[in-house]
């Protein structure tokens, strides 16, 4: 049995999933029209060679957002829909501690560092792949760090108290 670790953070629970395709219409048809999310928005970015639409699975701060995911530009990196499930964003109780000491044990992050991210929440990614300064890694998935808002984190609290 592992020994615990103290961490300066808690990883709350899961904020989203990105897909990638190269249209996301035809992801769109499946996520929105067949199984019944509920669209909630766009993002553009020239600078993340993204263009997705924003939906989302379930109610308040258990809401999970789904991002469907195609490219700007089919040549051009990051290459949003090679990989079909692109990311996973998990909320994070305090993503400035989080990085801090995740970066201290070895874990890589992508440039970039804490940004706003699309659902208007700061974020961060860690890289998917670790080098000869960072050992640590998503291992080949790009995980999303997001700050979960007060509301969000006081839902998780009372989860993890068995009030709800």
């Amino acid at each position: 049995m592992n020994t615990p670790i103290s961490r300066p953070f808690k990883v709350l629970g899961i904020q989203q999933i990105a897909i990638g395709g190269p249209d996301k219409n035809r992801l769109q048809k499946l996520w929105v029209d067949m199984l019944g999310l509920e669209l909630t928005g766009t993002f553009r970015s020239e600078r993340e060679n993204v263009d997705e639409n924003i939906c989302a699975l379930g109610a308040g701060p258990f809401k999970v957002e789904v991002d469907l995911m195609q490219p700007l530009d089919l040549d051009k990196k990051p290459a949003v829909h090679t990989t079909p499930l692109n990311h996973v964003g998990l909320w994070i109780d305090k993503l400035p501690q989080a990085v801090q000491w995740l970066s201290a044990q070895g874990v890589r992050f992508a440039p970039g560092g804490i940004r706003p991210g699309a659902a208007g929440f700061d974020i961060c990614f860690l890289h998917p792949k670790s080098n000869d300064e960072f050992p640590l890694s998503g291992e080949g998935v790009l995980i999303e760090l997001v700050q979960a808002p007060a509301e969000v984190i006081a839902a998780f609290d009372k989860l993890a108290a068995g009030a709800l």
